[in-house]
């Protein structure tokens, strides 16, 4: 995977993660939603930011953020059972998950 496919996942990613958590204010009025959704989307936007600059830990800072997410939302799916919100953003985190270090793995091997 290109470092520029990478870069558009991360941020179609980042904008998720802060629409999830405007949804979650809208519908529910947490404020945690709210918080959660646009500082991990904000995170989100660093990673691909500081890649697209050129420097190195921005894509590895990218996949740090997806894997505490799995982590996170597999906790709350289990916590809650219910697919929405956080079954959804479990797969997608670990969708990342799998993107990144699948390109990550591509570019260090030098293919």
């Amino acid at each position: 995977m290109s470092q520029q496919a990478m870069l558009v996942s991360t941020v179609v990613y980042a904008v998720l993660l802060i629409v999830g958590g405007v949804i979650g204010y809208l519908k529910a009025g947490s404020r945690a939603s709210l918080i959660a959704g646009v500082g991990s989307g904000a995170g989100a936007f660093l990673a691909a930011a500081a890649a697209w600059m050129g420097h190195s830990f921005g894509l590895p800072l990218a996949l740090g953020l997806s894997a505490a997410l799995v982590v996170v939302f597999a906790i709350r799916l289990k916590k809650t059972g219910k697919f929405m919100p956080a079954g959804l953003l479990l797969c997608l985190s670990g969708l990342m998950v799998g993107l990144l270090s699948f390109g990550l793995l591509g570019t260090t091997s030098g293919q």
